[in-house]
């Protein structure tokens, strides 16, 4: 599992050279103004619901002393807990809408390594490759959310909560891997295909995912880049496992 996670890491070295390489580029023009807005409002919506959820909190603590403190803390509870499920809901929302704008990126990468497609790959049309990232991210928002919430809760018992914060990481990065690994995966593999197939190599998605997550952290440029940088090391990949599984 580490060396996969560490393989899907190593993918984003030449990414930018091959973006630059294949002029890919000008595919990511609508992915970025969907990254950007999407992350633009939920931000505010974080920071408007963070002192509303903060106070609903702080009325459990009946008491009038120590009031201000214990508000000041739900309010940054409640804050985080906004913000973790806006990531959630951020990634999965341009995760979707991108799909269609992603597939030419994933296709261009394939025939870069193979020379050309793989003749038993599907053809499917703009309004295909939507439906199918909408269906993809659905469930995978679905499933992240109920393994989410137990986690957040786990923050509230000391010591613990530093677990919980690198298990929520790594489940956050699994499911933003496994959305840009079925750019490619959705020209060869049926739905339920996909999902085993991701299954079947967790450690890459998860790999993939880190640097993802890692990117949204860097003010501004990283919601820009977030979506080239990993869809390209992702495609990558993924066109490498579709091969070794082939000959296999």
């Amino acid at each position: 599992m580490i060396k996969d996670i560490l393989s899907g890491i190593q993918a984003y070295a030449g990414a930018f050279g091959l973006i630059s390489k294949l002029k890919l580029w000008k595919y990511f023009a609508i992915p970025m103004i969907i990254s950007v807005l999407t992350a633009t409002i939920i931000g505010f919506t974080a920071y408007g619901l963070s002192d509303n959820i903060g106070v609903f909190l702080a009325k459990i603590w009946i008491w009038d002393w120590g009031k201000e403190t214990v508000t000041t803390i739900t309010s940054f509870v409640g804050g985080l807990v906004v913000l973790i499920i806006g990531l959630i809901l951020y990634k999965h929302i341009i995760l979707a809408l991108s799909a269609p704008f992603m597939s030419p990126v994933s296709e261009k990468i394939e025939v870069h390594i193979n020379g050309n497609l793989q003749h038993t790959h599907r053809k499917t049309s703009f309004q295909e490759q939507l439906v199918r990232g909408i269906r993809i991210s659905i469930r995978n928002l679905s499933k992240e959310l109920l393994v989410t919430i137990p986690i957040l809760l786990l923050k509230f018992i000391p010591l613990v909560n530093i677990f919980s914060t690198i298990l929520l990481f790594v489940v956050q990065s699994y499911y933003a891997g496994f959305g840009n690994m079925d750019y490619t995966l959705e020209r060869h593999l049926k739905y339920k295909e996909s999902i085993d197939f991701v299954g079947r190599n967790k450690g890459f998605s998860i790999g993939n995912g880190i640097v993802f997550m890692l990117c949204l952290l860097v003010p501004v440029i990283g919601i820009i880049v977030v979506l080239p940088l990993s869809v390209t090391a992702a495609s990558v990949k993924t066109v490498v496992l579709l091969n070794q599984q082939k000959e296999a």
